[in-house]
């Protein structure tokens, strides 16, 4: 096995003044739920018609009309009663649905976001008939380390665009020159500003290899990859996948649990015995998980039936809330941020829910997006193979702490294991300080 990185060293960088964002609707973008969309070309026009090039993304402008409305059927919201319990256990509270839809009815501008958003270099290419947007910032260091970065549900791109001044201008938040990165993050198909697959089969395998063929068109010779929550099962299957240019992966949600202890999971029995107290709590941790993702089970079997998050806005608000991390569900991240209006260290806040939300919303992705977890029939946390350089950052408020000795046998040429001090499920967006150190020196050793 590779020599395992230590923590990183460097001073901690100053807060991040860039914040998330934004959505889009242009002449070339059909507001999702007024403009019916048009008529797709067949597999096999695609096949032999499909534009290869990389293109600008329009900037983003959604219509007025489009807002009002918005904030129209929040207004007209039919709420049901409180819930029965004095938790969460029945869902997302009434009081909390109702506070947030209020606020996001008169008091959010969405305009922020938006503009936010178009100060970004976007671009979109079409990749097996779907169109792909991304952005793409390149560093101002020639010698930058390309970097592709993978969201996850209920996530999008947004959950990442806090990082992209830390990683491509280290040296202005305190870091080295060498650390820079090239920074490439994707919408996922059938997510934000990307195309909806019309057919079957874009589950995680497949996106492996569009992200590689992206990498590819961008004329970038070597690169490495990161992922969590969905994006994590998409690294781990270019890890397996090992295309030419590819060195190495990062993931925040590693998937290590051995076969023995991921089968005694599955059925719901004790823990296999002979794990270590480290182990242990790990195994804990995922039964907990897996009795808490009744979401997943729900879209993985009938997605075409939330037809409810398409016409409501809470309903959508709600269903996307409701993801759980190592500190409850709704995940406790989310829940302090949706009281907390700004954050000098780059900590989610409630209008970066709601920019996220609001993307779902305007781009009417909410059943789309869905669609993955049907697609998708591997397991879960569970050992997949990869040998390739990996690197594992390990956050405290994550669904699971894994264990260094099993990640060292699920990734036998790990290159760096780190637990960090703060940060859960959605690091990237809850700590982009503490994520980008992560990065930084999890890649070190591949440059």
């Amino acid at each position: 096995m590779s020599k395992v990185s230590s923590a990183p060293t460097w001073r901690s960088f100053p807060a991040s003044a860039a914040a998330a964002l934004g959505l889009v609707l242009t002449t070339a973008f059909s507001y999702a739920h007024a403009v019916p969309a048009a008529d797709q070309p067949s597999a096999n026009q695609r096949a032999t018609a499909e534009d290869h090039s990389i293109r600008p993304f329009p900037k983003t402008h959604v219509p007025r009309e489009a807002i009002e409305e918005l904030r129209r059927r929040i207004a007209a919201t039919q709420w049901p009663e409180k819930e029965t319990v004095a938790d969460t256990s029945q869902g997302v509270p009434l009081a909390t649905m109702q506070e947030l839809a209020r606020y996001w009815a008169t008091d959010y501008d969405w305009r922020k976001a938006e503009a936010k958003l178009n100060a970004l270099p976007q671009f979109v290419t079409t990749i097996d008939g779907v169109d792909i947007h991304f952005i793409h910032v390149r560093s101002k260091n020639a010698n930058a380390l390309p970097l592709i970065i993978n969201h996850g549900w209920p996530g999008s791109v947004l959950e990442q665009t806090k990082l992209i001044g830390l990683l491509t201008d280290p040296v202005a938040h305190g870091g080295k020159a060498e650390d820079a990165f090239d920074v490439v993050i994707p919408s996922m198909p059938g997510y934000g500003f990307s195309g909806k697959p019309t057919s079957t089969g874009w589950g995680p395998e497949h996106m492996a290899r569009a992200w590689a063929e992206l990498m590819r068109r961008l004329d970038y010779k070597h690169y490495v990859a990161q992922g969590g929550d969905w994006g994590a099962f998409v690294v781990d299957q270019m890890g397996l996948q090992a295309p030419a240019g590819l060195l190495g992966i990062h993931t925040n949600m590693p998937a290590t649990v051995p076969a023995d202890v991921d089968k005694a999971l599955q059925i719901g029995a004790p823990a296999p015995a002979g794990l270590s107290a480290e182990e242990k709590r790990a195994y804990e941790q995922l039964a907990l998980t897996f009795k808490e993702v009744d979401y997943a089970r729900l879209m993985g079997s009938r997605p075409q039936t939330l037809y409810g998050i398409a016409d409501s806005p809470v309903g959508l608000a709600a269903w996307l809330l409701d993801h759980n991390d190592a500190d409850g569900q709704p995940a406790a991240a989310v829940v302090s941020a949706l009281n907390r209006t700004t954050s000098a260290t780059g900590e989610l806040t409630r209008d970066e829910i709601l920019d996220n939300i609001t993307l779902y919303w305007l781009t009417n992705t909410g059943v789309s997006a869905s669609r993955l977890y049907w697609e998708y029939k591997g397991g879960f946390f569970n050992a997949k193979g990869v040998k390739i350089p990996v690197a594992v950052s390990v956050f405290p408020g994550e669904q699971y702490q894994a264990p260094r000795s099993w990640t060292e046998k699920a990734y036998p040429n790990l290159i760096y294991y780190h637990r960090a001090d703060k940060g859960g499920h959605f690091a990237a967006w809850e700590q982009p300080t503490i994520f980008a150190q992560e990065l930084a020196a999890a890649f070190r050793p591949l440059r």
